[in-house]
């Protein structure tokens, strides 16, 4: 897997973190760089985090099954891809999204979407231990990209409204499963 492979896993990993980010730009009545900051380094680091997690737990299952490893990251990563794209379509038909209550940025929520919005993150750490990911560059760059999507998503939601929370998690969707079908393709010997 390469830079521009684990670019389009980071983006549609990051994409529950952007969308979660732009909610709580909504919720906001006055805006600082603080308040960005927090949400950025929150939900970027716990990013990053879980991947790593994964790949080592994925290592410790590697010998067992490198002759499936493909179909467990098509698997897993079409699995992680239509989940968010079945939480943003009910987020379309259950439409609760903007509280019109305004209220400052509480610590303990942060974190806790930050934790919510990665656990997907810990199936993709896994699918890198079997394709042999460099894990500090990936889980690296994967926080970056999350880092500068959840520092937007603040600023949209704040300026904008949550207009373009749905389409960012049903984008998010299909790029994983289009990693994964690639990796699928790729592993049983077709042209890529």
């Amino acid at each position: 897997m390469g830079i521009f492979e684990i670019m389009l896993v980071g983006l549609g990993l990051s994409m529950d973190a952007f969308a979660a980010a732009i909610c709580q730009g909504l919720t906001l009545k006055k805006m600082t760089a603080k308040d960005i900051l927090k949400i950025g380094i929150a939900f970027g680091t716990f990013q990053a985090m879980m991947p790593a997690a994964g790949y080592y737990l994925g290592l410790q299952f590697e010998a067992s099954i490198k002759t499936v490893d493909h179909w467990a990251a098509f698997l897993l990563l079409a699995f992680i891809g239509s989940k968010m794209i079945w939480d943003a379509v009910g987020e379309m038909v259950h439409e609760n999204a903007a509280d019109t209550c305004f209220r400052p940025l509480r610590l303990r929520e942060i974190l806790s979407l930050a934790l919510a919005t990665s656990i997907d993150a810990l199936a993709a750490g896994i699918t890198f231990a079997f394709l042999q990911v460099r894990i500090l560059p990936a889980v690296s760059l994967i926080g970056m990209i999350t880092f500068i999507l959840s520092c937007t998503g603040m600023i949209l939601g704040y300026r904008f409204g949550d207009r373009q929370k749905i389409k960012a998690g049903i984008a998010g969707g299909l790029i994983l499963i289009l990693m994964g079908l690639k990796i699928l393709v790729e592993h049983m010997g077709m042209p890529g």
